[in-house]
């Protein structure tokens, strides 16, 4: 078992600079009064996170999605550094993102979310203590925040205030590993972590160990506690050379679907009480790119849908078998360059691919008998966009 080292109670003060509101934070695109928005029945909100570093964008986008035509329109901006990955709490009432950026100065940020106006308001920022944070989640309940540092091989928690804000971090879980391919395995790299459905455990994927780890969190920690169970932790490895990076839950609860980013393979578990089965290996990335990416069922579980990266991008399309969860593959969509992560709106119809090197959202429809894809050629136009999460208005 790999040893894990927790830092506690870490002093408020040494992350004072942190806590600040950034007085730089714009409230929207055009810096302009913000109207409220009359929501129709089929409209989301749409939430895009970026890459800011080439100075295209600037932040968190935040659109208005229509679930019957497709369609998005934009609704505000706020700016923020790389902000790679984002979560919604429970509630809708705040979003939080991860800033990638390095070992110093890699953070948590949390933002209030007005739904009346569509409108993001920096509220702070905590250090992450962990290298690249590139995914971020949220207990159901609101009140703990996990990221997942790639570089720095580590799961890092916050407490959330009663305002939404961060605490500054009160667990740093530091994981050593590495695997087979001596390029992109010499170290762990915690590629992404989040609750099973029943709120009971948290799961994370680590691609340099080629390891998933489960953990049980504590359900009411007090201020300066660990936010999980050092003793808790459990590993499931996965065949080396996979490189674990995300995954899914099936919405019976009882299959676990991860992708692996350098074999290219879906690998489907049994899931029961904590506990995960390996049933069925399936390729994802027929051409050896070693890139894929993201991984998601249909709110109805019959399909299954993974992006890869780096050559034939696209998605993997597969059916579930209703008796087992196993995959059978059925199609494969080309789409832009570089999908890294991509959303099922909430109805099934339409799945949105973040093509962060073609600069711009591709909107597929669904079709709701065979699972296949369809562009509808509404392309929505943002520079490096790489994470897309909706909620509702």
């Amino acid at each position: 078992m790999k040893r894990i080292v927790v830092f506690l109670s870490i002093i408020a003060m040494l992350f004072a600079s942190c806590s600040n509101k950034d007085k730089t934070q714009k409230t929207s695109a055009e810096g302009s009064v913000a109207e409220k928005i009359v929501a129709g029945e089929s409209d989301l909100f749409m939430l895009v996170g970026t890459y800011t570093s080439d100075k295209g964008s600037k932040g968190i986008y935040v659109y208005r999605f229509n679930m019957d035509s497709g369609k998005a329109d934009s609704v505000s901006m706020v700016e923020t550094e790389n902000p790679s990955y984002l979560t919604i709490s429970p509630d809708s009432k705040f979003v939080y993102a991860v800033e990638e950026n390095g070992e110093k100065h890699s953070a948590a940020h949390a933002f209030s979310f007005d739904k009346s106006t569509g409108i993001l308001k920096h509220l702070n920022k905590q250090l992450t203590m962990g290298a690249d944070p590139c995914y971020i989640t949220i207990d159901p309940k609101g009140k703990t925040v996990f990221t997942a540092n790639y570089s720095g091989g580590s799961i890092s928690s916050f407490q959330v205030e009663k305002d939404g804000s961060l605490l500054p971090i009160n667990t740093l879980l530091q994981f050593h590993g590495s695997s087979s391919d001596k390029d992109r395995q010499t170290s762990s790299h915690l590629h992404s972590v989040r609750y099973s459905p029943d709120g009971q455990y948290i799961f994370a994927a680590d691609l340099g160990a080629d390891k998933i780890y489960r953990l049980t969190p504590l359900e009411s920690p007090f201020k300066g506690q660990p936010s999980v169970l050092n003793e808790s932790l459990k590993e499931f490895p996965v065949p080396a050379g996979t490189g674990p990076r995300h995954f899914d839950f099936h919405p019976n609860g009882r299959y676990v679907y991860l992708l692996g980013e350098l074999s290219g393979q879906v690998i489907v578990f049994d899931y029961s009480s904590g506990m995960l089965t390996q049933k069925q290996t399936i390729a994802s990335d027929t051409v050896g790119a070693h890139g894929s990416a993201d991984i998601h069922v249909s709110p109805d579980g019959r399909f299954v849908y993974a992006s890869n990266r780096l050559k034939a991008d696209g998605i993997a399309i597969f059916t579930v078998n209703p008796d087992d969860g196993k995959l059978t593959k059925i199609g494969y969509q080309p789409t832009g360059l570089h999908p890294r992560n991509f959303a099922i709106t909430p109805n099934g119809k339409y799945l949105l691919v973040a093509c962060r090197d073609d600069n711009k959202i591709q909107v597929f429809s669904i079709d709701s008998k065979t699972g296949l894809l369809s562009d509808t050629h509404q392309d929505i136009q943002l520079s490096k966009p790489v994470c897309v999460k909706f909620t509702s208005m």
